[in-house]
């Protein structure tokens, strides 16, 4: 018998042998020589995906259990978030099944400073918005965020700074009639 050295699923079937550096085909079963499951999952990155896009659905599902949901045609409060919950559900299904059915790349090295750089300044803007009014948190928020990129330019984060700014200001304080202070009171703001 020659023992095979088996570290990763190989889909021909086949696993480098240790001990002469040929190819051994590997077992029949779905037990390697050492005795461990291979691994079905051809795409981890997809899987994740999946998992995570259908625990967010399960907790907003679970947030929105109080509101009513009403019918299709009177529709309650709970209904659309409902909608929305089901079909990030389904998209995250949907995922899942092809993260184990289509081949794809192996999770790579996580960028922890671009992830930083995306999450730390939303939450900035949370934390910040009554404080500091919009203008203040969503231009700080903003330009962090575009730290996060590799291909960084002043010029080009300053520019989206500015015109996300000023379609926010028009979206949700002047079109929507929010009441958002433009700049809060650890500004000098109302």
């Amino acid at each position: 018998m020659i023992r095979t050295a088996c570290i990763r699923f190989d889909p021909r079937g086949l696993y480098p042998d240790a001990d002469a550096g040929k190819i051994a085909p590997g077992p029949s079963s779905a037990r390697d020589a050492e005795g461990e499951m291979r691994a079905h999952i051809k795409n981890p990155k997809d899987i994740l995906a999946g998992i995570l896009f259908l625990a967010i659905a399960a907790v907003f599902a679970y947030g929105l259990r109080e509101l009513p949901i009403g019918t299709a045609f009177r529709m309650g409060p709970g209904y659309f978030p409902m909608l929305l919950s089901g079909l990030l559900a389904l998209l995250g299904l949907f995922i899942l099944v092809n993260g184990i059915r289509v081949e794809g790349p192996p999770i790579g090295e996580i960028p922890w400073r671009g992830v930083l750089l995306i999450i730390l300044p939303i939450a900035f803007f949370g934390m910040t918005l009554k404080g500091l009014g919009i203008i203040p948190s969503l231009s700080i928020a903003i330009f962090g965020t575009t730290l996060a990129s590799s291909h960084f330019r002043l010029s080009t984060a300053l520019l989206n700074t500015a015109v996300l700014v000023i379609s926010s200001w028009l979206i949700f304080i002047k079109g929507l009639g929010l009441p958002i202070s433009l700049f809060g009171p650890w500004v000098g703001g109302y």
